[in-house]
């Protein structure tokens, strides 16, 4: 029988492990800890626990479970909340309290409630992998459809209608005398990708309602987005805002080794959050992974793997996910951390040399895809990072590696969040590499010049930041009067429409056609400006023109009352500016 041998904080060395395989669940000692394989030399594992590892000693049992860290697909997974390796939190606090117990066990889907479903297929109809045999309301929102698993196919035998649970049979396929029976459940080994048919390409934009992102740096739907940022920049409220507001109708949420008080108010505010585009609870749609920073460190290192899994899953039924991890720098130092203890040799600061390699698989798990099934239909899974360099070093090497292997790099500056600029997005580091891509989707959807509007505003901006050197010397005055014009367009770009008030009921989200009209309002007052100093206008006169107060207030217009504004701030320029 195989023994603990040797204890290392949460790796555990056992011997008489001959014929384990690597990845392998396995229980732990006199409680059944969960873990699993991550070495085998000989007949001796190392095993990353997953639970806290106080107590245990040498001789304690081991026992393989014979299958790889897995997680639960079906209806249910929506509304939950886990931890790191999908045990229900709130079904924990019933049966251990408020605190995590060792050793307890809870499934990850209730096994017994049931289901309604709806069958899609008829007796004969031949079926191959990732075709929909039937669907499930899981919630008000998300419509479960359940699917023939990846490497089955088959002619329908038999289906019906009804109440069932998860690990019931729905369907059964004969394929050429062989049966698989269909449950709504599917079981996936989370560290493995799940198929599809097709990687597209990405040109379809995620549209979030935060100006910064979505009018400078877009992100595509199957896209990836890094946001790296020292302490106090407002890594976690981008999250939170994005998670809120993105048009993905499936939203996963990782909490992977942030502090405790930041989840606390990420579990207590999202199930009171109203979706705007049914004015039901976000939660309808969202699944949360909490695994704070007090919590076993293995199981952070799990936790990325859990919610890409879950992801992917929503994805094969055709709906957008996104996937917010805050912060993959928390699970590299758990991988450091677990590196360290099996004694591998260290790379950069200590991090372990396939450091660039897993942040890669990771990110990878994006994409646009054609899903299984002969149905052709298309969806996509975002990742969205946050990462947290040690002292806002941008050079470290998780925020270089995942620099190397995402798209979209949306930099947060400590220097704007110290002068209260929210979202602290520095525009002159910050990139957006699906740009290109999206500019026809931006030309048909929202405007013809939409594209050329943000490269003006992003030249005006890169134009403020030549002359802040002059202006620290000799001050502003001493410019010519075309360069104090851009002086305050630039004000008027920072201040009245990148940043933006999460808390707002109205600035909370900008849809495309308000960023266009705002974005169209300042460029129009620029031109006008510019022609009115051509003509003899003073600086100073145009500083005080009434419209300025208009534009500085357009944020807090609503939507269905901005078009008004729009067309009266147009002619309040025109007047104005007649040099």
């Amino acid at each position: 029988m195989a023994r603990i041998i040797r204890v290392a904080g949460p790796l555990v060395e056992a011997d008489g492990m001959r014929g384990n395989r690597m990845h392998e669940v396995v229980k732990v000692g006199d409680q059944g800890l969960i873990g699993e394989i991550i070495r085998l030399r000989a007949d001796v594992a190392s095993i990353q626990v997953y639970e806290e590892t106080s107590g245990l000693k040498p001789n304690e049992p081991v026992a393989g479970t014979g299958r790889p860290l897995s997680v639960e697909l079906g209806p249910g997974v929506l509304k939950s909340i886990y931890d790191g390796i999908q045990r229900p939190l709130d079904l924990i606090k019933k049966k251990a309290g408020d605190y995590l117990t060792k050793g307890v066990t809870v499934p990850a889907i209730d096994k017994d409630k049931k289901w309604d479903f709806s069958p899609k297929v008829k007796v004969g109809e031949k079926l191959v992998a990732g075709d929909i045999v039937g669907t499930i309301p899981e919630t008000k929102v998300i419509t479960n459809k359940v699917m023939v698993p990846p490497g089955m196919q088959g002619t329908v035998e038999s289906i019906e209608e009804g109440k069932f649970r998860v690990e019931d049979t729905v369907c059964v396929l004969n394929d050429h005398g062989k049966k698989y029976n269909i449950a709504s459940m599917q079981v996936w080994p989370v560290r493995r990708p799940r198929p599809f048919k097709e990687k597209l390409e990405c040109n379809i934009p995620l549209i979030s309602g935060q100006r910064v992102f979505d009018a400078f740096f877009p992100l595509a739907k199957g896209g990836t987005a890094a946001i790296p940022g020292p302490f106090g920049s407002g890594k976690t409220v981008s999250q939170h805002q994005l998670a809120k507001w993105v048009d993905a109708e499936v939203i996963i949420y990782v909490g992977c080794g942030e502090r405790g008080n930041e989840m606390t108010e990420v579990l207590e505010e999202f199930p009171h959050l109203f979706d705007p585009k049914n004015n039901l609870p976000l939660m309808e749609r969202t699944s949360l992974i909490a695994n704070t920073s007090n919590m076993p460190v293995a199981a952070r290192e799990a936790s990325v793997y859990t919610g890409i899994t879950l992801a992917e899953y929503y994805r094969d039924m055709g709906y957008n996910t996104a996937l917010m991890a805050d912060s993959t720098s928390r699970w590299a130092e758990a991988m450091r951390e677990i590196s360290g203890r099996l004694e591998e040799m260290p790379g950069e600061e200590g991090y372990p040399a396939y450091l660039a390699s897993r942040l890669a698989e990771f990110y990878e798990r994006s994409g646009r895809v054609i899903c299984l099934g002969k149905d052709g239909r298309m969806s996509s899974s975002s990742i969205i990072g946050a990462v947290s360099p040690p002292g806002g070093d941008f050079s470290e090497p998780v925020t270089q590696n995942t620099l190397r292997v995402t798209q979209v790099f949306w930099a947060l500056d400590a220097k704007l969040a110290d002068r209260r600029h929210f979202p602290s997005i520095n525009w002159l580091t910050s990139y957006s590499l699906y740009t290109d891509s999206l500019n026809d989707w931006f030309r048909k959807n929202v405007a013809e010049e939409y594209p050329s509007m943000r490269v003006e505003a992003m030249t005006i901006l890169q134009k403020e930041s030549e002359l802040e050197e002059i202006v620290q010397l000799v001050g502003p005055d001493a410019l010519p009067a075309r360069e104090r014009v851009v002086l305050d367009v630039a004000r008027m770009l920072r201040e009245d429409f990148l940043q933006q008030n999460a808390f707002n009921e109205i600035d909370t989200y900008c849809s495309p056609k308000k960023q266009y009209k705002m974005l169209k309002t300042i460029l129009s007052f620029y031109a006008k400006a510019m022609v009115a100093v051509d003509k003899g206008m003073e600086p100073e006169e145009i500083s005080k023109v009434s419209v300025i107060d208009n534009i500085a207030k357009m944020k807090y217009v609503a939507e269905d009352k901005f078009e008004e504004e729009y067309s009266t701030m147009l002619k309040k320029i025109d007047a104005e500016l007649k040099g």
